[in-house]
Protein backbone atom coordinates (compact mmCIF):
# COMPACT_ATOMS: atom_id res chain seq x y z
CA UNK A 1 0.00 0.00 0.00
CA UNK A 2 1.20 3.50 -1.02
CA UNK A 3 0.07 7.08 0.20
CA UNK A 4 0.65 10.28 -1.28
CA UNK A 5 -0.63 13.61 -0.28
CA UNK A 6 -0.77 17.13 -2.43
CA UNK A 7 0.04 20.30 -1.08
CA UNK A 8 -1.58 22.91 -2.51
CA UNK A 9 -4.93 21.07 -1.84
CA UNK A 10 -5.72 18.80 1.65
CA UNK A 11 -6.21 15.75 -1.05
CA UNK A 12 -4.48 12.31 -0.12
CA UNK A 13 -4.09 9.06 -1.68
CA UNK A 14 -3.66 5.68 -0.97
CA UNK A 15 -3.33 2.89 -3.46
CA UNK A 16 -3.78 -0.59 -1.56
CA UNK A 17 -1.42 -3.08 -2.53
CA UNK A 18 -4.46 -4.95 -5.20
CA UNK A 19 -4.43 -1.46 -6.79
CA UNK A 20 -7.26 0.22 -5.52
CA UNK A 21 -6.67 3.92 -5.37
CA UNK A 22 -8.38 5.73 -2.31
CA UNK A 23 -8.71 9.63 -2.52
CA UNK A 24 -10.35 12.08 0.08
CA UNK A 25 -10.68 15.94 0.28
CA UNK A 26 -11.98 17.04 3.84
CA UNK A 27 -14.40 20.01 3.59
CA UNK A 28 -14.91 19.92 7.60
CA UNK A 29 -17.12 22.81 7.77
CA UNK A 30 -19.76 20.20 6.12
CA UNK A 31 -21.91 17.42 8.23
CA UNK A 32 -22.45 15.38 4.93
CA UNK A 33 -20.11 12.92 2.98
CA UNK A 34 -19.86 12.21 -0.56
CA UNK A 35 -18.24 8.75 -1.34
CA UNK A 36 -18.29 7.26 -5.01
CA UNK A 37 -16.78 3.99 -6.34
CA UNK A 38 -16.17 4.58 -9.98
CA UNK A 39 -14.89 2.26 -12.27
CA UNK A 40 -12.52 4.09 -15.23
CA UNK A 41 -14.09 2.44 -17.87
CA UNK A 42 -17.39 2.85 -19.66
CA UNK A 43 -18.97 2.46 -22.57
CA UNK A 44 -16.66 2.90 -25.28
CA UNK A 45 -15.12 -0.35 -24.36
CA UNK A 46 -17.74 -2.39 -25.50
CA UNK A 47 -17.77 -4.49 -28.78
CA UNK A 48 -21.05 -4.16 -30.94
CA UNK A 49 -22.48 -7.20 -29.81
CA UNK A 50 -22.45 -5.54 -26.13
CA UNK A 51 -23.60 -2.43 -26.34
CA UNK A 52 -25.40 -1.69 -23.60
CA UNK A 53 -23.64 -4.19 -21.00
CA UNK A 54 -21.57 -1.42 -18.82
CA UNK A 55 -25.31 0.43 -18.33
CA UNK A 56 -27.18 -3.21 -17.83
CA UNK A 57 -24.70 -4.38 -15.45
CA UNK A 58 -24.97 -0.79 -13.61
CA UNK A 59 -28.85 -1.30 -12.92
CA UNK A 60 -28.10 -5.21 -12.51
CA UNK A 61 -26.02 -4.48 -8.89
CA UNK A 62 -29.08 -2.87 -7.55
CA UNK A 63 -30.84 -6.07 -7.74
CA UNK A 64 -29.40 -7.47 -4.64
CA UNK A 65 -25.82 -9.36 -3.33
CA UNK A 66 -25.30 -12.21 -1.49
CA UNK A 67 -26.27 -10.66 1.73
CA UNK A 68 -29.26 -7.53 0.29
CA UNK A 69 -31.94 -7.73 -1.18
CA UNK A 70 -32.63 -5.53 -3.84
CA UNK A 71 -35.70 -3.71 -1.28
CA UNK A 72 -32.80 -3.76 1.99
CA UNK A 73 -29.91 -2.20 -0.58
CA UNK A 74 -32.73 0.64 -1.25
CA UNK A 75 -34.13 0.68 2.45
CA UNK A 76 -30.21 0.90 3.98
CA UNK A 77 -29.63 4.00 2.33
CA UNK A 78 -33.23 5.83 2.77
CA UNK A 79 -33.42 4.66 6.32
CA UNK A 80 -30.49 6.96 7.25
CA UNK A 81 -31.78 10.16 4.72
CA UNK A 82 -28.89 9.34 2.34
CA UNK A 83 -29.13 9.28 -1.05
CA UNK A 84 -27.54 6.16 -3.63
CA UNK A 85 -27.55 6.74 -7.25
CA UNK A 86 -24.99 5.59 -10.44
CA UNK A 87 -24.87 6.45 -13.76
CA UNK A 88 -23.04 5.22 -16.71
CA UNK A 89 -20.85 7.39 -19.19
CA UNK A 90 -18.94 6.70 -22.33
CA UNK A 91 -15.57 6.09 -20.17
CA UNK A 92 -16.76 5.39 -16.77
CA UNK A 93 -19.70 4.28 -14.88
CA UNK A 94 -19.99 5.78 -10.80
CA UNK A 95 -21.86 4.33 -7.90
CA UNK A 96 -22.27 7.46 -5.05
CA UNK A 97 -24.01 8.28 -1.92
CA UNK A 98 -24.26 11.09 0.19
CA UNK A 99 -25.11 10.64 3.92
CA UNK A 100 -24.61 12.42 7.00
CA UNK A 101 -21.11 11.74 8.63
CA UNK A 102 -21.88 9.99 10.92
CA UNK A 103 -23.62 7.25 8.51
CA UNK A 104 -20.86 6.68 6.24
CA UNK A 105 -20.00 3.22 7.86
CA UNK A 106 -23.34 2.03 7.21
CA UNK A 107 -23.68 3.69 3.54
CA UNK A 108 -20.38 2.52 2.56
CA UNK A 109 -21.00 -0.89 3.09
CA UNK A 110 -23.99 -1.00 1.00
CA UNK A 111 -21.83 0.72 -1.49
CA UNK A 112 -18.92 -1.69 -1.63
CA UNK A 113 -21.58 -4.70 -1.13
CA UNK A 114 -23.42 -3.86 -4.36
CA UNK A 115 -20.46 -3.55 -6.35
CA UNK A 116 -18.32 -6.46 -4.80
CA UNK A 117 -20.88 -9.00 -4.53
CA UNK A 118 -23.81 -8.60 -7.29
CA UNK A 119 -26.09 -11.52 -7.61
CA UNK A 120 -26.81 -11.66 -11.01
CA UNK A 121 -29.68 -14.35 -11.20
CA UNK A 122 -31.27 -14.89 -14.17
CA UNK A 123 -34.68 -14.17 -13.33
CA UNK A 124 -33.66 -10.42 -12.08
CA UNK A 125 -31.58 -10.44 -15.53
CA UNK A 126 -34.88 -11.32 -17.59
CA UNK A 127 -36.79 -8.15 -15.54
CA UNK A 128 -34.01 -5.72 -15.94
CA UNK A 129 -34.10 -6.24 -19.91
CA UNK A 130 -37.60 -5.04 -20.11
CA UNK A 131 -36.76 -1.94 -17.75
CA UNK A 132 -34.00 -0.49 -19.85
CA UNK A 133 -36.09 -1.82 -23.09
CA UNK A 134 -39.18 0.45 -22.33
CA UNK A 135 -36.07 3.12 -20.82
CA UNK A 136 -34.83 3.13 -24.43
CA UNK A 137 -38.26 3.63 -25.86
CA UNK A 138 -38.41 6.35 -23.46
CA UNK A 139 -35.67 8.03 -24.86
CA UNK A 140 -36.76 7.68 -28.35
CA UNK A 141 -39.55 9.22 -27.23
CA UNK A 142 -37.70 11.73 -26.61
CA UNK A 143 -36.93 13.98 -29.85
CA UNK A 144 -34.07 16.39 -27.95
CA UNK A 145 -32.61 13.27 -26.80
CA UNK A 146 -33.13 11.26 -30.52
CA UNK A 147 -30.96 13.51 -32.53
CA UNK A 148 -28.27 13.56 -30.13
CA UNK A 149 -27.77 10.07 -30.56
CA UNK A 150 -28.60 10.08 -34.06
CA UNK A 151 -25.62 12.70 -34.49
CA UNK A 152 -23.35 10.60 -32.59
CA UNK A 153 -23.72 7.45 -34.09
CA UNK A 154 -23.10 9.71 -37.91
CA UNK A 155 -20.29 11.73 -36.20
CA UNK A 156 -18.21 8.80 -34.42
CA UNK A 157 -19.08 6.34 -36.86
CA UNK A 158 -18.47 2.47 -36.85
CA UNK A 159 -16.45 3.66 -33.01
CA UNK A 160 -18.17 2.51 -29.62
CA UNK A 161 -18.08 6.62 -28.80
CA UNK A 162 -20.97 6.33 -31.33
CA UNK A 163 -23.09 3.81 -29.68
CA UNK A 164 -25.96 4.61 -27.18
CA UNK A 165 -25.02 4.09 -23.98
CA UNK A 166 -28.18 2.25 -23.23
CA UNK A 167 -27.46 -0.42 -26.22
CA UNK A 168 -30.12 -1.42 -28.63
CA UNK A 169 -33.20 -3.48 -28.58
CA UNK A 170 -31.26 -6.02 -30.27
CA UNK A 171 -27.95 -6.20 -28.17
CA UNK A 172 -29.88 -5.65 -24.83
CA UNK A 173 -32.21 -8.39 -25.63
CA UNK A 174 -29.69 -10.93 -26.07
CA UNK A 175 -27.71 -10.43 -22.49
CA UNK A 176 -27.39 -13.45 -20.44
CA UNK A 177 -25.74 -14.29 -17.08
CA UNK A 178 -22.70 -15.90 -18.59
CA UNK A 179 -21.94 -12.57 -20.80
CA UNK A 180 -22.90 -10.14 -18.07
CA UNK A 181 -20.51 -11.58 -15.49
CA UNK A 182 -17.92 -12.19 -17.84
CA UNK A 183 -18.26 -8.71 -18.74
CA UNK A 184 -18.06 -7.55 -14.82
CA UNK A 185 -15.63 -9.69 -13.81
CA UNK A 186 -13.21 -8.28 -16.63
CA UNK A 187 -13.72 -4.50 -15.60
CA UNK A 188 -14.74 -4.64 -11.88
CA UNK A 189 -10.92 -5.28 -11.22
CA UNK A 190 -9.00 -3.70 -8.36
CA UNK A 191 -6.70 -1.53 -10.84
CA UNK A 192 -9.94 -0.20 -12.89
CA UNK A 193 -11.44 0.85 -9.80
CA UNK A 194 -11.17 4.57 -7.91
CA UNK A 195 -12.99 5.22 -4.59
CA UNK A 196 -13.57 9.04 -3.29
CA UNK A 197 -14.94 11.16 -1.37
CA UNK A 198 -15.23 14.78 0.11
CA UNK A 199 -17.02 16.26 3.37
CA UNK A 200 -16.47 15.63 6.82
CA UNK A 201 -14.47 12.78 6.74
CA UNK A 202 -10.72 11.87 7.61
CA UNK A 203 -8.37 9.72 4.60
CA UNK A 204 -7.55 6.87 7.76
CA UNK A 205 -11.37 6.57 8.59
CA UNK A 206 -12.22 5.90 4.22
CA UNK A 207 -9.29 3.91 3.88
CA UNK A 208 -9.60 1.50 6.46
CA UNK A 209 -13.07 1.30 4.74
CA UNK A 210 -12.00 0.41 1.84
CA UNK A 211 -9.51 -2.12 2.90
CA UNK A 212 -11.54 -3.58 4.76
CA UNK A 213 -14.22 -4.36 2.01
CA UNK A 214 -11.53 -4.26 -0.71
CA UNK A 215 -8.17 -5.65 0.13
CA UNK A 216 -9.15 -9.09 -0.27
CA UNK A 217 -10.31 -8.68 -3.77
CA UNK A 218 -7.39 -10.42 -6.98
CA UNK A 219 -5.93 -7.51 -8.90
CA UNK A 220 -7.66 -9.17 -12.27
CA UNK A 221 -5.60 -8.38 -15.47
CA UNK A 222 -5.10 -4.84 -16.06
CA UNK A 223 -7.19 -3.04 -18.69
CA UNK A 224 -5.50 -2.46 -22.50
CA UNK A 225 -5.96 0.79 -24.29
CA UNK A 226 -8.84 2.36 -26.00
CA UNK A 227 -8.88 1.99 -29.61
CA UNK A 228 -8.63 5.97 -31.00
CA UNK A 229 -11.64 7.33 -32.75
CA UNK A 230 -12.01 9.00 -36.09
CA UNK A 231 -14.94 11.58 -36.61
CA UNK A 232 -16.92 11.93 -39.86
CA UNK A 233 -18.63 15.00 -41.27
CA UNK A 234 -21.70 13.62 -42.07
CA UNK A 235 -25.40 15.46 -42.65
CA UNK A 236 -28.16 12.95 -41.68
CA UNK A 237 -31.45 14.73 -42.71
CA UNK A 238 -34.07 12.23 -40.56
CA UNK A 239 -37.62 12.42 -41.14
CA UNK A 240 -40.05 11.81 -38.16
CA UNK A 241 -43.67 13.26 -39.29
CA UNK A 242 -45.13 13.06 -35.49
CA UNK A 243 -42.90 15.60 -34.80
CA UNK A 244 -43.96 19.56 -34.20
CA UNK A 245 -40.74 21.10 -34.41
CA UNK A 246 -37.54 20.04 -36.68
CA UNK A 247 -34.39 19.43 -33.54
CA UNK A 248 -30.76 20.37 -35.14
CA UNK A 249 -27.79 19.01 -34.26
CA UNK A 250 -24.77 20.52 -35.56
CA UNK A 251 -20.97 20.10 -34.39
CA UNK A 252 -17.37 19.96 -35.34
CA UNK A 253 -14.55 17.85 -33.83
CA UNK A 254 -12.97 19.29 -30.83
CA UNK A 255 -9.72 19.29 -28.54
CA UNK A 256 -9.94 16.07 -26.00
CA UNK A 257 -10.62 16.61 -22.26
CA UNK A 258 -6.66 16.72 -21.04
CA UNK A 259 -5.50 18.98 -24.14
CA UNK A 260 -3.41 22.06 -23.06
CA UNK A 261 -5.81 24.82 -24.96
CA UNK A 262 -8.87 23.50 -23.07
CA UNK A 263 -9.52 26.38 -21.28
CA UNK A 264 -9.98 28.35 -24.36
CA UNK A 265 -12.41 25.64 -25.50
CA UNK A 266 -14.44 26.19 -22.67
CA UNK A 267 -14.33 29.79 -22.96
CA UNK A 268 -15.34 29.91 -26.67
CA UNK A 269 -18.15 27.48 -25.92
CA UNK A 270 -19.03 29.86 -23.27
CA UNK A 271 -19.14 32.52 -25.50
CA UNK A 272 -20.83 30.73 -28.22
CA UNK A 273 -23.59 29.20 -26.36
CA UNK A 274 -23.56 28.25 -22.76
CA UNK A 275 -25.80 30.35 -21.18
CA UNK A 276 -27.96 33.14 -21.64
CA UNK A 277 -26.05 35.64 -22.69
CA UNK A 278 -24.67 34.07 -24.77
CA UNK A 279 -24.28 35.00 -28.80
CA UNK A 280 -26.37 32.01 -29.73
CA UNK A 281 -29.18 32.86 -27.42
CA UNK A 282 -29.10 36.24 -27.47
CA UNK A 283 -29.21 36.02 -31.25
CA UNK A 284 -31.60 32.95 -31.99
CA UNK A 285 -33.74 32.97 -29.46
CA UNK A 286 -34.01 36.83 -28.02
CA UNK A 287 -33.37 38.36 -31.36
CA UNK A 288 -35.15 36.81 -33.97
CA UNK A 289 -37.39 34.32 -31.55
CA UNK A 290 -36.51 31.28 -33.65
CA UNK A 291 -36.34 28.64 -31.09
CA UNK A 292 -37.15 28.31 -27.16
CA UNK A 293 -33.88 25.79 -26.84
CA UNK A 294 -30.64 26.48 -28.12
CA UNK A 295 -27.49 25.93 -27.03
CA UNK A 296 -24.13 24.59 -27.57
CA UNK A 297 -21.89 22.01 -25.51
CA UNK A 298 -18.75 20.57 -25.06
CA UNK A 299 -18.48 16.75 -25.36
CA UNK A 300 -14.31 15.31 -24.47
CA UNK A 301 -13.37 12.32 -23.83
CA UNK A 302 -9.73 10.91 -23.52
CA UNK A 303 -8.30 11.38 -27.01
CA UNK A 304 -10.55 13.08 -28.52
CA UNK A 305 -13.92 15.47 -28.70
CA UNK A 306 -16.96 17.38 -30.12
CA UNK A 307 -18.18 21.01 -29.72
CA UNK A 308 -22.12 20.85 -30.71
CA UNK A 309 -25.18 22.79 -30.83
CA UNK A 310 -28.81 22.31 -30.33
CA UNK A 311 -31.73 23.96 -31.40
CA UNK A 312 -35.42 22.90 -31.84
CA UNK A 313 -37.66 25.15 -34.24
CA UNK A 314 -40.14 25.20 -36.54
CA UNK A 315 -39.77 23.50 -40.69
CA UNK A 316 -40.23 27.10 -42.10
CA UNK A 317 -37.73 28.75 -39.50
CA UNK A 318 -34.57 25.36 -39.67
CA UNK A 319 -33.01 27.09 -42.50
CA UNK A 320 -32.63 30.25 -40.78
CA UNK A 321 -30.95 28.67 -37.47
CA UNK A 322 -28.59 26.74 -39.28
CA UNK A 323 -27.60 29.96 -41.40
CA UNK A 324 -27.94 32.13 -37.68
CA UNK A 325 -24.89 29.28 -36.48
CA UNK A 326 -22.90 29.42 -39.27
CA UNK A 327 -22.83 33.28 -39.57
CA UNK A 328 -21.52 33.35 -35.12
CA UNK A 329 -19.03 30.56 -36.45
CA UNK A 330 -17.69 33.22 -39.45
CA UNK A 331 -17.97 36.28 -36.64
CA UNK A 332 -15.96 34.41 -34.34
CA UNK A 333 -13.28 33.10 -36.83
CA UNK A 334 -13.14 36.47 -38.38
CA UNK A 335 -13.38 39.40 -35.69
CA UNK A 336 -11.90 38.89 -32.09
CA UNK A 337 -13.98 38.77 -29.14
CA UNK A 338 -14.28 42.06 -27.22
CA UNK A 339 -12.57 42.42 -23.92
CA UNK A 340 -16.42 43.09 -22.04
CA UNK A 341 -17.52 39.53 -24.24
CA UNK A 342 -13.98 38.08 -22.96
CA UNK A 343 -14.43 39.27 -19.64
CA UNK A 344 -18.40 37.97 -18.87
CA UNK A 345 -17.51 34.22 -20.10
CA UNK A 346 -14.52 34.12 -18.03
CA UNK A 347 -16.47 35.14 -14.97
CA UNK A 348 -19.45 32.84 -15.69
CA UNK A 349 -16.94 29.85 -16.22
CA UNK A 350 -15.36 30.62 -12.75
CA UNK A 351 -18.56 31.51 -10.87
CA UNK A 352 -19.69 27.90 -12.27
CA UNK A 353 -16.63 26.44 -10.96
CA UNK A 354 -16.64 27.91 -7.70
CA UNK A 355 -20.51 27.11 -6.80
CA UNK A 356 -19.83 23.82 -7.99
CA UNK A 357 -17.02 22.82 -5.87
CA UNK A 358 -19.13 23.89 -2.65
CA UNK A 359 -21.10 20.91 -3.10
CA UNK A 360 -19.53 17.33 -1.59
CA UNK A 361 -20.46 15.37 -4.16
CA UNK A 362 -19.26 17.66 -6.75
CA UNK A 363 -15.94 17.78 -5.11
CA UNK A 364 -16.04 14.05 -4.97
CA UNK A 365 -16.44 13.91 -8.68
CA UNK A 366 -13.92 16.48 -9.61
CA UNK A 367 -11.28 14.17 -7.31
CA UNK A 368 -12.49 10.83 -10.13
CA UNK A 369 -12.17 12.81 -12.95
CA UNK A 370 -8.94 14.38 -12.37
CA UNK A 371 -7.08 10.99 -11.06
CA UNK A 372 -8.56 9.43 -14.24
CA UNK A 373 -7.46 12.25 -16.99
CA UNK A 374 -4.82 13.75 -15.17
CA UNK A 375 -3.12 11.70 -12.73
CA UNK A 376 -2.85 14.81 -10.50
CA UNK A 377 -5.08 17.33 -8.59
CA UNK A 378 -5.17 21.28 -9.73
CA UNK A 379 -6.23 24.05 -7.00
CA UNK A 380 -8.82 26.28 -7.51
CA UNK A 381 -6.25 29.38 -7.92
CA UNK A 382 -4.96 27.12 -10.84
CA UNK A 383 -8.28 26.73 -12.74
CA UNK A 384 -8.71 30.54 -12.02
CA UNK A 385 -5.29 31.33 -13.78
CA UNK A 386 -5.97 28.89 -16.91
CA UNK A 387 -9.42 30.20 -17.55
CA UNK A 388 -8.00 34.19 -16.86
CA UNK A 389 -5.31 33.64 -19.00
CA UNK A 390 -7.06 32.73 -22.23
CA UNK A 391 -7.26 35.73 -24.88
CA UNK A 392 -9.03 36.51 -27.43
CA UNK A 393 -6.48 35.54 -29.89
CA UNK A 394 -6.91 32.13 -28.63
CA UNK A 395 -10.56 32.25 -28.94
CA UNK A 396 -10.14 33.16 -32.46
CA UNK A 397 -7.19 30.56 -33.16
CA UNK A 398 -9.84 27.80 -31.72
CA UNK A 399 -12.45 29.14 -33.70
CA UNK A 400 -10.86 29.28 -36.78
CA UNK A 401 -9.58 25.46 -36.31
CA UNK A 402 -12.67 24.21 -35.18
CA UNK A 403 -15.24 25.80 -37.64
CA UNK A 404 -14.15 24.20 -40.69
CA UNK A 405 -17.05 23.61 -43.11
CA UNK A 406 -15.46 20.55 -44.30
CA UNK A 407 -15.52 19.18 -40.62
CA UNK A 408 -19.02 19.99 -40.22
CA UNK A 409 -21.84 17.17 -39.71
CA UNK A 410 -25.14 17.87 -38.98
CA UNK A 411 -28.33 15.78 -37.73
CA UNK A 412 -31.74 17.52 -38.56
CA UNK A 413 -35.13 15.50 -37.15
CA UNK A 414 -38.43 16.17 -37.52
CA UNK A 415 -41.21 16.38 -40.33
CA UNK A 416 -39.13 17.94 -42.61
CA UNK A 417 -41.70 18.28 -45.44
CA UNK A 418 -39.01 18.74 -48.51
CA UNK A 419 -36.04 20.23 -46.26
CA UNK A 420 -32.84 19.92 -47.77
CA UNK A 421 -29.26 20.78 -46.49
CA UNK A 422 -25.87 20.20 -48.43
CA UNK A 423 -22.47 20.89 -47.73
CA UNK A 424 -22.28 23.83 -49.65
CA UNK A 425 -24.76 25.56 -47.09
CA UNK A 426 -22.05 25.26 -44.16
CA UNK A 427 -19.77 27.81 -45.26
CA UNK A 428 -18.68 29.90 -42.92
Amino acid sequence: MSSAHSPLRDIETTVLANGVRVITEPMPHVRSVSVGVWIASGSRRETPERNGISHFIEHMLFKGTSSRSAEDIARSVDSIGGNLDAFTAKELVCFNTKVLDQHLSQAFDVLADLVLNPSFREEDIEKEKGVILEEIKMEADSPDYLVHEIFSSNFWKDHPLGKPILGTRETVKRFHRDSVLEYYSAVYVPSNLIVTAAGNLTHERLVGLVRQHFENTAPGAPLGPDSPPNTHARIALRNKKALEQVHVCLGVPSYPLPHSERFACYVLNTLLGGGMSSRLFQNIRERQGLAYAVFSELSPYRDTGCLSIYAGTSIESASRVVESILREFHQLKQDQVSVEELRRAKDHLKGSLMLSLESTSSRMSNLARQEMYFGRFFTLDELVESIESVTADDVQRIARRFFDPRQIAVTVLGNLNGFKLGREDLAC
